[in-house]
């Protein structure tokens, strides 16, 4: 099992309600694949460094997860079709 980081960026324009929804689906996935959550780091609404889909804001949301070599492409391609997610990045972390 590999440590992996899942950076992502939701709309600002989300209430509390449809951002704890967009959460969970994040965590699901993960789980569908037999990963764990290991931590979700919720940074709240911030200031984005350069305007994106014609957006200055967005929730930035960081998930730690351990998971096996093949499911970070898995739950990357399922993030990138979320309409409500506005950048994603899954980086692997050093053992």
């Amino acid at each position: 099992m590999n440590k992996y980081e899942l950076a992502v960026i939701l709309r600002p324009d989300l209430d509390d309600e449809a951002k704890s929804a967009e959460v969970q689906k994040v965590q699901d996935l993960i789980t569908r694949f037999n990963g764990t959550v290991d931590k979700i780091d919720d940074w709240g609404k911030k200031r984005l460094a350069y305007p994106i889909q014609k957006l200055n804001e967005g929730f930035y949301l960081f998930v730690d997860f351990s998971a096996e070599g093949t499911v970070p492409a898995e739950i990357e391609s399922r993030v990138r079709i979320m309409e409500n997610v506005i950048r994603y990045l899954i980086v692997r972390k050093e053992a």
